[in-house]
């Protein structure tokens, strides 16, 4: 186990001491939301305050400087916000860039928009001073330095190719510890690895089959296991969950391989605030399914059914996010222009709450507070 890793795992656990101590004020409170509407005539974030007894207010919109494509991305991660709150991300699919917000008492403010160094960027990771981009329309990864005031500099040598072309790549997320890249290609059935050196440039692509057809969106679990969803082409009732072991080479070791979900299409996965538990939104379905995440990498459906929630009739959800205090996830739905939300109960149950609707059927990623 790398040092890295040891210092990761230690932070892990005194992060847990710190959730078993009473909770904070604004934990349980008010909190934010966020979405993009993805216009192809000029790309705007909707802004929503969660009040618990409420539910979801409008508290907003600004324009990014850029344009949607006013189309699905298939994508998770093109909303995301940096880890203390300060920096909102987007991305501006068509029209190859990246925004930049900075997060005030006040609201949003766009603070730059930077060129994404491929075509239709999709997915943002960030660790660090470190951000990363998956260019879609470009089968490509590039990166960038954050700087003070939040603008963000092309890092030179930083651009990578995928597994190959039309790769119909979904998702780039840092691992945990932030020494590698991790990626998902929907068309290959491939989990594209790259590992990050003490420069913050990737490696050459490791390549990796996926354990279960269309691997999609993915999250890291509390031991560090990746956790990644299979959409399984969408066929009825066949997608599933795996979750691996990265090796220090980039490598990855399957530990549950495609365990169902009895559900059709997951694609979105989010892990509880404690990592044990993984949700999965099944766009074929309306519903969201939840597994158990064990030490060893097992996976254990919550419900039988494999349905812990239901979005609606139609729904069809797509992206997810976790308030920051843990207690309410947030789900996405294009297709009927809503956000559900839940209250999280021990973690693992999800109770309805009330959401919203009337949001544009363009709307794509979803990132909360």
């Amino acid at each position: 186990m790398t040092q890295l890793r040891k210092l990761y795992y230690l932070s892990l656990i005194l992060s847990m001491c710190i959730l078993a101590a009473p909770a904070v004020a604004g934990n349980d409170g008010t909190g934010q939301v966020f979405t993009m509407t993805n216009s192809a005539s000029g790309n705007e974030v909707l802004i929503f305050t969660h009040h618990p007894q409420q539910g979801l207010v409008g508290a907003g919109r600004v324009a990014s400087g850029g344009n949607g494509t006013s189309a699905g991305l298939g994508n998770q991660g093109g909303v995301i916000l940096s880890e203390h709150h300060r920096w909102l991300y987007v991305v501006n699919a068509g029209s190859n860039s990246i925004s930049v917000f900075g997060l005030r008492k006040g609201g949003l403010t766009l603070i730059d928009t930077a060129d994404s160094g491929g075509l239709q960027p999709v997915s943002l990771t960030r660790h660090k001073n470190l951000l990363y981009v998956l260019n879609a329309g470009s089968d490509s990864i590039a990166g960038f330095t954050v700087n003070d005031n939040g603008t963000l500099s092309s890092m030179a040598n930083s651009m990578r190719s995928l597994s190959g072309t039309g790769t119909a790549p979904a998702q780039i997320s840092f691992t945990p510890w932030g020494d590698a890249l991790v990626l998902t290609e929907k068309a290959t059935n491939i989990i594209t690895t790259f590992l990050i050196d003490e420069d913050g440039l990737p490696g050459p692509a490791v390549v990796n089959d996926s354990a279960g057809p269309t691997p999609f969106g993915f999250d890291f679990d509390r031991y560090g296991h990746l956790l990644v969803s299979e959409a399984a082409g969408g066929a009825q009732d066949a997608s599933s969950l795996s979750s691996y072991e990265i090796q220090q080479d980039g490598t990855l070791v399957p530990l549950a391989s495609a365990v169902p979900t009895t559900e059709t299409a997951a694609c979105w996965v989010e892990m509880s605030r404690n990592g044990r538990y993984a949700f999965t939104t099944n766009a074929g379905s309306s519903s969201i399914s939840a597994f158990r995440s064990g030490r060893n990498g097992s996976l254990t459906l919550t419900t039988e059914d494999g349905v812990a929630a239901s979005t609606g009739p139609g729904s069809a959800p797509i992206d997810l996010a976790l308030s920051s205090g843990g207690n309410y996830l947030f789900s996405l739905s294009a297709a009927d222009g809503t956000v559900a939300a839940f209250r999280l109960v021990g973690n693992r149950e999800l109770v309805p709450a009330p959401g919203l609707t009337g949001l544009p059927g363009t709307v794509n990623g979803l990132a909360a507070y």
